[in-house]
């Protein structure tokens, strides 16, 4: 068996497939785009749906790929196994519709085992089938001739995500030998078993029917293939690693993580899983915010959060107290830029973000600690010593504690917890992200009809606006037609034509398609499977007919408006990148004839000054009439200028280049004005957080930005007149309203201060000896809480030695505020105790210190019998 680096197998998967008529396609980002189903990309074929529900036809039906990928669904498993990763690289080859099961087991048989690529020992290899895929069987046992012993039939091999294509597979397990495992009697000692000797290495699947949306299975119009083989893995077996944490894609972290420590790697099994743990995370971090991912406290980020602070919690017992994970940054990104430049590409910006977060977690820290503390308190006043699931997993939802943190701080006060509670907090949360993501569609079931239309129809709208065309084809609800009437919608096929297609953000075109005798609304098109313009008609009036002559014309005033908001779009991406960093990607856009909308990645908001030098720079460059030139050329080309490419988008061998003089290059297949002036004005109108480390920017152009700035001149008119002065003045004459507020806010909180001190004397009349103890129990007038604490503390100076009960309404609701003072709390009075009972009578609770406790309260009703409850409560803790 050959010796190689993890480097040289991703090279080796990817000739040898391309040698088979494979089209090569890159590692797409981690960041899923229009698939809401996917938190992130976490295989292969999922950057490859399109293809295999027939929304798109790839140009070449053979594909292959290294991907990388993230799962995050068993966290608590990585550091603690030989195989588990949150990140990892998916090496797959695709068959959409070409071939079938003979030449993918063939030709995994054939890389895995011969001498000019990976070169196992056959006699090492076993594989598995589903008991009723006679014909995977069967290539195994005549083509490939495996001894039927080492072929194995197992019921749970069958590929199956829900609806959409689905199917048989089979797996290839190499024998890692008896050192693994050797015990005849094990009844997991087997390929496709609980084991440690049979390594999985490759999953062909071989999708060959529709899962349909009743549950039903039809055989699919095209038969696929799908395989998935973890380069993790392969590299390990090639490596003579025990686990995959001992390969060239992890030792190097190990050992950088080593210098930061004071334990040493191989020490123990224990401190050994915090190395594994922080190499793996450290992995999936760097690359998910290299892909513009961002930590946060929701989604995605959320999930990156969990793991810095994972690694964090897990580095303190290798002796690491600072933050340390950013500097590791730079060690992933040398391992892995034979394929993946855009670590080190990135590599500032990725510290930047991970130490910044890893100090935050510092502060968080210390706020879960605190929280903490009162949480002991509240149970010790309940002589609990188990710290309930629900505030377990509240540190945890909210201060991002994680639980093993919480268990070892509770343990040293004589504390367990909750881990029943905690587990079903947790799975309440996991049923609400499953059911989230399951209300979105995950594959679509194959779309037979509009795979098959290969009609050529060409796009000439970047030049012409109206055009005489034919009708190559009609699809109506229930296929193709030959004629279309008045009063139905249907959708045509053109000949040529001059109506862009939605994508990139920019919404179609709208217009007419008319003949002598009939005429079509177009309300909406969209691009077919293959390519095609499809336009979405109503017609108005006569009847349309395939191959029928007909004008084609686009609403120009409607185009006019998109471009302008388009090569705006161009203008303020530039703009962000200006004025808020080089690390600003587009995550999204929409351009419309009234506005445009742009998504960026960028870890804070955007403040007011910036947002001012963002509008000035952008109206400076429409004002400055720049020419905009679109050229198309070699993806090389475009390189070489600086070009930038959109954030997870896919681009030919042939890509068209949108250039503002030399101030904004960008691929882009949209439409755009022929200079900058005709933008005529830009206004942004909100900028807002929309997710996970995203923002989002909308403006105005044209018209719109002058009907915007309009609109807000009459309000600056009306409110100057509300004032009764000038515009001008609009501003010192609110300042000096508001100072005026405050003067009058300040003179009242002095008059109820007086009152308060009036009455907080008043009670004093009204103390009285329960058990030789002085005893105060009223109702107060108060505004709030942090009055009636004031009030609290001026009668605990003028009765040293005395419990205090003190209720107030606000709102509707009761506010209750107990005192012991020091010398009674050595009585086994506690202040704390007393609050509890006394809440528990108007319907509400609380606790505190022995000193000092305060609780709320529903029924005002009840208020009386409360305070008198300070009575009994004295009696029984003294007699």
């Amino acid at each position: 068996m050959k010796k190689l680096t993890s480097a040289q197998v991703r090279q080796l998967f990817l000739q040898f497939f391309k040698e088979k008529g494979h089209q090569v396609e890159r590692s797409v980002s981690l960041v899923p785009k229009d698939d809401p189903s996917l938190l992130w990309i976490n295989s292969g074929v999922a950057t490859l749906k399109k293809y295999f529900d027939g929304t798109i036809i790839p140009e070449n039906p053979r594909i292959v790929n290294v991907q990388k990928s993230i799962r995050t669904n068993d966290i608590e498993n990585v550091g603690f196994t030989a195989r588990h990763h949150t990140f990892f690289e998916m090496l797959g080859n695709f068959s959409i519709g070409d071939y079938f099961k003979k030449e993918a087991i063939i030709w995994a048989w054939e890389f895995l085992t011969s001498d000019k690529w990976i070169g196992f020992d056959e006699e090492l290899l076993s594989v598995t089938v589903h008991p009723e895929d006679d014909e995977a069987y069967d290539i195994w046992l005549h083509e490939i001739k495996l001894p039927e012993h080492r072929i194995i039939r197992l019921e749970e091999n069958f590929w199956d995500i829900g609806e959409g294509p689905s199917g048989p597979n089979t797996e290839i397990f190499y024998d890692r030998g008896e050192k693994y495992g050797n015990d005849e009697n094990d009844p997991e000692l087997y390929p496709g078993g609980e084991n440690e000797r049979y390594l999985e290495v490759w999953n062909l699947v071989f999708s060959q029917f529709n899962h349909n949306p009743d549950d039903t299975y039809t055989p699919l119009p095209k038969k696929n293939i799908d395989t998935g083989m973890g380069l993790e893995r392969l590299v390990s077996l090639l490596q003579d690693a025990e686990t995959n944490f001992d390969t060239d894609l992890f030792v190097p972290i190990i050992k950088n993580t080593e210098r930061l420590a004071n334990i040493a790697y191989g020490q123990s099994a224990k401190t050994d899983t915090s190395y594994k743990i922080i190499a793996d995370h450290i992995r999936t971090v760097a690359f998910a915010i290299g892909d513009h991912a961002l930590p946060s406290n929701e989604g995605r980020g959320y999930i990156l959060r969990r793991l810095i602070r994972r690694a964090v919690r897990y580095a303190k017992q290798i002796g690491i107290e600072k933050p340390f994970m950013y500097k590791l940054v730079p060690t992933v990104g040398e391992i892995m830029q034979d394929y993946y430049p855009e670590v080190l590409e990135q590599k500032e910006y990725i510290m930047n973000i991970i130490k910044v977060e890893e100090e935050r977690f510092n502060e968080t820290l210390n706020d879960g600690l605190e929280r903490l503390t009162e949480i002991l308190a509240e149970e010790k006043a309940k002589n609990s010593t188990i710290v309930p699931g629900k505030e377990v997993f509240k540190l945890y939802d909210t201060y991002g504690f994680p639980k093993e943190l919480t268990e070892e701080y509770v343990e040293e006060y004589g504390f367990t917890i909750d881990e029943q509670g905690f587990q079903t907090e947790m799975e309440k949360q996991r049923t609400r992200a499953r059911e989230a993501r399951e209300e979105a569609n995950s594959m679509q079931v194959q779309d037979e009809l509009l795979s098959q239309i290969k009609a050529e129809s060409t796009f000439i709208g970047y030049q012409e606006m109206e055009v005489q065309t034919d009708i190559v084809s009609i699809i109506g609800e229930d296929g193709v037609v030959n004629e279309a009437t008045q009063g139905v919608e249907v959708s045509i096929l053109l000949r040529h034509t001059p109506f862009y297609a939605e994508s990139g953000g920019q919404v179609a075109d709208i217009g007419t398609i008319f003949s002598d005798t009939a005429q079509a609304k177009v309300i909406d098109v969209q691009k077919a499977p293959t390519g095609q313009h499809l336009h979405r008609v109503e017609i108005q009036k006569g009847t349309m007919k395939t191959n029928e002559k007909v004008t084609a014309m686009i609403d120009e005033s409607y185009r006019a408006q998109i471009i302008k908001n388009h090569t705006a779009t161009h203008l303020l991406h530039q703009a962000l990148r200006d004025v808020l960093g080089e690390h600003i990607h587009q995550a999204g856009s929409l351009v419309t004839p009234d506005r445009l909308r742009f998504d960026f990645t960028h870890f804070q908001a955007t403040e007011k000054q910036e947002l001012d030098q963002i509008e000035q720079l952008v109206n400076e460059k429409i004002w400055a009439n720049i020419s905009v030139l679109i050229e198309n050329m070699t993806m090389d080309e475009a390189k070489a200028t600086g070009a930038m490419a959109l954030f997870g988008e896919k681009y030919g061998d042939i890509v068209r280049v949108v250039q503002i003089g030399d101030y904004s290059i960008e691929l882009c297949g949209g439409c755009h004005v022929n200079s900058s002036a005709e933008i005529g004005l830009f206004k942004i109108v909100s900028e807002s957080g929309i997710g996970a480390g995203v923002r989002r920017i909308e403006a105005v152009t044209s018209k719109q930005a002058f009907q915007f700035m309009q609109q807000k001149s009459t309000i600056l008119s009306e409110t100057a007149a509300l004032l009764k002065t000038k515009e001008e003045s609009v501003i010192s004459k609110l300042e000096s309203l508001f100072s005026h507020v405050k003067q009058i806010e300040k003179e009242k909180e002095s008059l109820q201060s007086k009152l308060s001190n009036q009455e907080t004397a008043e009670l004093l009349s009204k103390v009285q000896t329960i058990n030789g103890i002085q005893v105060l129990s009223e109702q107060v007038s108060v505004k709030d809480m942090d009055q009636l604490r004031k009030m609290m503390d001026y009668l605990k100076q003028k009765l040293p030695s005395s419990v205090i009960l003190l209720a107030a309404e606000n709102n509707e609701k009761v506010l209750l505020l107990a005192g012991v003072s020091k010398d009674l709390i050595a009585k086994n009075l506690h202040a704390g105790k007393l609050i509890s009972n006394a809440a528990k009578k108007c319907g509400g609770g609380g606790g505190g210190r022995p000193d000092l406790a305060q609780a709320g309260g529903k029924d005002r009703s009840k208020i009386t019998e409360a305070l008198e409850t300070v009575y009994a409560y004295i009696d029984s803790q003294l007699t």
